[in-house]
């Protein structure tokens, strides 16, 4: 099947984003029957990373403060509230006390987005007016994706019009599963043009799909639809963000920036809560995408908890001595 290469027309409507959007191509099946994982040699390269980049003292707080950059600062609970949403805002504006941010010379930081339900798009959306910071909303039937495939569409479109400029949408794993790529790139496809401006993220589910070949196979077609980004997980799976998935999603953006040259992000989600994690997934990326997969716009950390000990850290860093972790609470 011949491939079409993606147009470069337009771009994301985000303030920090500078890159074309994904507009996506036709599927082509050739190219997602060829796609493989030899899952051993996956995990093997997947253990050693943890241990093959250490950074320490003013290293290490540069670090810690370009992942700042990086999370979808997140409150996705059922008791979420107006007030809850407003004070995870405020800290997106202020993730780390001013008074570490001049000791390090980061005046100015903040996260990359806020991640919430449909619900809570406009409160979000009013609490960080002016910040620059954009308002992500989880869509299509979060975390399951089984609700009606017309909701889906208008949830997308309902958190759009409400003031989301980022979507992230959650695909129908029976697709996976039970291999039928057509339906998973329609899909995908109608998500995509619901968005409109919108970033969109699509989230895998990887725990759900059974091997790491699928998971390579979905990360393809997802992008060949059009999405801006590739998520591993909801959060809400037994299994989440892991090391293995991250290696072989990313592989896959390499590969597809090499055939199309279009840059498409990604985002690990679920279980990442340590400052030393969040390190080693972006030496990984370093390591396997280059530094332009360091800024905001191509890597995301999908987290509430990550945040508190990364302040830790830096007040480590800083003070020499480390705090309670309740004095580091974000909502």
């Amino acid at each position: 099947m011949h491939t079409q290469t993606p147009t470069k027309s337009d771009t994301a409507q985000l303030p920090q984003l500078h890159l074309p959007r994904n507009d996506g191509m036709e599927l082509d099946m050739d190219w997602v029957a060829r796609v493989q994982a030899n899952t051993s040699a996956i995990e093997r390269r997947a253990a050693t990373l943890p241990g093959r980049r250490s950074v320490k003292k003013q290293f290490q707080a540069a670090w810690l403060c370009k992942a700042i950059s990086c999370i979808d600062l997140t409150t996705l609970a059922g008791d979420d509230t107006a007030a809850r949403v407003q004070r995870l805002c405020a800290k997106a504006r202020q993730p780390v006390s001013p008074e570490l941010l001049d000791a390090l010379g980061m005046t100015g930081l903040t996260v990359g987005a806020v991640c919430v339900y449909h619900d809570m798009v406009e409160t979000a959306v009013a609490a960080l007016d002016g910040s620059g910071i954009p308002v992500a909303a989880v869509s299509t039937g979060f975390p399951a994706g089984l609700s009606p495939f017309h909701l889906r569409v208008q949830e997308i479109k309902e958190s759009v019009a409400a003031g989301a400029k980022e979507i992230d949408i959650v695909i129908s794993r029976r697709h996976v599963l039970s291999g039928n790529w057509q339906a998973l790139y329609d899909e995908m496809r109608a998500f995509r043009e619901a968005c409109g401006e919108a970033h969109v993220k699509a989230i895998l589910a990887t725990g759900e799909l059974g091997t790491l070949r699928n998971v390579a196979r979905a990360s393809l077609i997802c992008m060949m639809a059009g999405a801006d980004f590739i998520k591993t997980s909801t959060g809400k799976e037994s299994v989440n963000a892991t090391l293995p998935v991250t290696l072989t999603m990313i592989r896959a953006i390499r590969d597809f920036e090499a055939r199309t040259g279009i840059k498409v992000g990604y985002k690990p989600a679920g279980g990442i809560s340590k400052a030393k994690d969040a390190i080693t997934y972006l030496a990984m990326m370093k390591d396997e995408l280059g530094d332009r997969w360091l800024q905001p716009d191509l890597f995301r950390f999908g987290a509430s908890s990550l945040l508190g000990d990364i302040e830790r850290q830096l007040e480590h860093h800083v003070t020499g001595a480390y705090s309670a972790g309740w004095r580091h609470a974000l909502a």
